[in-house]
């Protein structure tokens, strides 16, 4: 290979132009970084130093110091939210909508940032007044949500079905199962204002909504049989087993005192006894061992219970096998008997809760929203002792 004697001229040029080129990268980060205020520094030092509190001080002095420092302050308006400041948030963000430099991206996510902080502050109606005007943006499908959670909270429903059919519609989020518990809700109100005309035709659209809500089902039962129709009501809560066959345990009674109401009593005991064969739960046994006990006697109640044991053991069902024994033996033996069954009796009181599949919430009785996390239908209907068991 020959040497060319241009080499000898264009290798020196190019090692200029990068040196020269290094001094201008060198001489621009060196005037980035005097540009930057000496309390952003600061800030940085007291939070490696774990000094949470100064460090804000300082950041908050950076913002009045360079206003233009806008990411800064939706990071200090969020730090200030999750600290449970809500009025320092507030403050951050209304300072920024009143700016006049926002682009609108900006201008939208500062407003976003303020019906969070309304919310965490429990102001609602000011919430509310954020999310509707972010409705035509690209916080669109959030503001929905939100709304949808704020009126929730305040229990108005007829608004809280039209943001849910938007959120269905609009942004492809399927939200049947919630409409149709919020007509559940309104049926509520409408038989509390002995309204029933109008429950019905709530408990319907339910049913329109979402074919699988048992709960519309089971109040419609509640209706015909306050009604004084138990045969309606009987066979109303029949089509639950087409929809979901454990909601079964939370009628049975109800059920065992329509049939009673129709004189057909040893029949819905026999129905009651199927339902526990077929799907066990705590609270069927419950009602067919106290049938068992009022139709057939100790003697069968025992033998009942007992066949359900060994097919499903559950301390229930041993407390309630413990109760049968106890109406057959003599005195001699009753007292330890009672002594073991109290024992039995009182563990079964704190397995005898139902537990939120979301939140692990326990409650004595049975929600259609957790108390706790706000979940529709988180409640499955069987009893604590029966997942721990299973």
């Amino acid at each position: 290979m020959e040497f060319e004697y241009w080499w000898l001229i264009v290798c020196p040029l190019f090692f200029a132009l990068g040196w020269l080129a290094a001094r201008i990268d060198i001489n621009h980060l060196i005037h980035e970084s005097r540009s930057v205020p000496r309390a952003y520094f600061k800030g940085l030092n007291f939070l490696l130093n774990e000094e949470p509190d100064r460090a804000i001080d300082a950041f908050i002095e950076v913002v009045k110091i360079g206003p233009e420092t806008i990411d800064l302050h939706f990071a200090l308006g969020s730090l200030f939210r999750r600290r449970g400041e809500t009025e320092r948030a507030i403050r951050m963000h209304r300072n920024l909508l009143e700016r006049t430099d926002l682009a609108p991206e900006q201008r939208d996510h500062a407003l976003a940032e303020l019906g969070e902080d309304f919310l965490k502050a429990g102001l609602l109606d000011r919430a509310e007044e954020c999310f509707q005007k972010l409705r035509a943006g690209a916080y669109h499908s959030e503001a929905l949500e939100h709304l949808l959670n704020i009126y929730q909270l305040l229990k108005e429903w007829p608004k809280a079905i039209t943001t849910a059919q938007a959120l269905t519609d609009e942004c492809g989020q399927a939200r049947q199962r919630e409409i149709a518990h919020f007509h559940c809700e309104l049926a509520q109100q409408a038989q509390a204002a002995d309204d029933l005309e109008r429950a019905r035709a709530e408990l319907d659209l339910a049913l329109q909504s979402n074919r699988l809500c048992t709960r519309a089902n089971i109040m419609l039962g509640d209706l015909a049989a306050r009604e004084g129709q138990p045969a309606q009501a009987i066979e109303i809560w029949r089509r639950i087993e087409q929809q979901d066959p454990e909601f079964l345990a939370l009628v049975a009674r109800r059920m065992l005192d329509a049939y009673r109401a129709l004189g057909q009593y040893a029949e819905g005991v026999a129905r009651i006894k199927n339902y526990l064969t077929d799907y066990p739960a705590l609270d069927s046994l419950d009602v067919a061992f106290q049938a068992s006990l009022e139709q057939d006697g100790p003697e069968e109640a025992h033998r009942m219970v007992r066949d359900e044991l060994r097919r499903n053991p559950t301390l229930r069902g041993l407390d309630h096998l413990l109760e049968a024994q106890l109406l057959e033996v003599g005195t001699e033996q009753r007292s330890e008997l009672e002594m073991v069954k109290s024992l039995v009796h009182n563990h079964t009181q704190r397995l005898s809760r139902y537990k939120c599949e979301n939140c692990g919430f326990r409650a004595r009785q049975f929600h259609w929203q957790c108390p706790a996390c706000a979940g529709w239908e988180s409640y499955p209907p069987r009893r604590v002792e029966e997942f721990d068991l299973s």
